[in-house]
């Protein structure tokens, strides 16, 4: 269905009345929620951002209140799929978009926005907005900041191991020698949580062979995983893991928890692959660190013989929220008001900005420019803007039976219990 084009007034951005922390148990209301439009987020990351922005709506809209509960990251993906599958999901649904969008679609779980959010699309950098579009219908908008995955460094253990930023890979391979005789952990990596393995292979496999990597698998085409450019990249990752590139506890380490990057920015580890999401805790946790210039970031380094463009970038173009289908229509109305209204206003966007986090609208370069952040927002912001290609996460980009095994054969490969051939093999036969 789409919804109609009833609008509100949005009143000045307020912090005077508390946003309705969690949903209480009067009725059956989808989501958890009492009564109106209900929303699930994150926590961490651009959680600040996002609790202002309802914060603001409810004080303005007080007849039209939105009730948002926050879980983390693992624990909210569980949930939701569990909400959507029985009819119970909130109004705002938080996503990633990519293939979970798609299977919303597909089973009429969300709503066509596409009239209700025109002006909002616009704002929105062509090539995020286009993530939650399907059949030219838009399914899905942006909420919160670009997260392409950055090399972050602190740059105090890295001079005291004699080394430095690493541009290719075979600088990243004599860094990480470095920075093991130096007594410390070269790459921070949570692997217990799995995901984050993720970006290791996928900018090694887009640096190898480009884009058409991973579009082979996307395409279901056969071997497209155990082609020479995929098994290339698995190799890649048995040689970091062979060399002692990710410690010997990295199989321990929980992203929600923060402990990967807590190693950085306390300097046990030298490095870390990760989200820009994870800038703002940087400047909430580590503020001497990030004050002083200790924290360096980059681009993921080329590998010099690759086909790949070195202006590639992958992670979550943002995220997304969707409107659910099973709520009422005065709810589902209440959240396209807001998607249309509050979304990328000026305070929305000063608040992303503020905490270090880049919103994906146009014109905004001299907001940048003046933030407190500028050098790793201006980083942020050009990456999305320039990039030949912005490759959406894997687990996201691929249906959720292959995610899970994609995570399940990553898993094994980064403990050296799979070869890079078996991983390949075995994720062919799941295309």
């Amino acid at each position: 269905m789409k919804l109609g084009t009833r609008r509100r007034t949005l009143l000045a951005f307020g912090a005077s009345a508390p946003l309705v922390a969690a949903a209480s148990a009067c009725g059956n209301k989808p989501g958890g929620g009492a009564d109106g439009a209900t929303a699930w987020g994150l926590t961490g990351g651009a959680e600040e951002a996002m609790r202002a922005s309802f914060e603001a709506w409810n004080d303005a809209n007080p007849d039209n209140q939105i009730t948002a509960e926050y879980f983390a990251n693992d624990a909210y993906k569980e949930k939701i799929r569990t909400a959507i599958g029985s009819g119970n999901a909130p109004t705002l649904v938080f996503g990633w978009a990519g293939a979970t969008l798609a299977e919303y679609v597909a089973n009429d779980s969300v709503v066509d926005l596409t009239e209700d959010t025109a002006a909002l699309i616009d704002r929105v950098l062509p090539s995020v907005a286009a993530t939650g579009t399907i059949d030219g219908k838009v399914y899905a908008v942006p909420n919160n900041q670009s997260q392409p995955v950055v090399m972050y460094y602190n740059n105090e253990v890295l001079e005291a191991a004699g080394t430095g930023q690493p541009q290719t890979w075979d600088e990243l391979l004599a860094a990480v020698e470095a920075l093991k005789s130096s007594g410390v952990t070269p790459i921070a990596l949570a692997g217990q949580s799995v995901w984050p393995e993720l970006m290791w292979i996928s900018y090694l496999a887009d640096r190898v062979g480009g884009a058409d990597a991973f579009n082979r698998v996307t395409a279901g085409e056969a071997g497209a995983w155990t082609h020479p450019d995929m098994l290339r990249a698995a190799e890649m990752i048995t040689e970091l893991v062979d060399v002692g590139a990710f410690g010997d506890n990295f199989a321990s380490v929980v992203a929600d928890a923060g402990a990967d990057h807590a190693l950085v920015s306390t300097g046990k580890a030298g490095m870390i692959l990760q989200g820009s999401w994870i800038y703002p805790e940087f400047r909430t946790n580590a503020p001497e660190l990030v004050d002083s210039g200790g924290l360096g970031f980059g681009t993921f380094p080329i590998v010099e013989d690759g086909a790949g463009d070195p202006s590639n970038i992958v992670g979550n173009p943002a995220n997304f929220w969707s409107v659910s289908a099973k709520d009422s229509e005065e709810a589902q109305q209440t959240a396209a008001d807001y998607l249309s209204e509050a979304i990328y206003d000026d305070e929305h966007v000063d608040s992303l900005i503020a905490i270090g986090a880049v919103p994906p609208v146009v014109g905004i370069e001299d907001k940048i420019a003046a933030a407190d952040s500028a050098d790793f927002l201006t980083l942020n912001y050009e990456m999305v803007r320039d990039a030949a290609n912005f490759q959406l996460s894997w687990d996201q980009a691929i249906p959720a039976d292959q995610a899970q095994e994609l995570l399940n054969n990553l898993s094994t490969l980064f403990l050296g219990q799979q070869t890079a051939e078996e991983f390949c093999a075995a994720m062919d036969a799941t295309l």
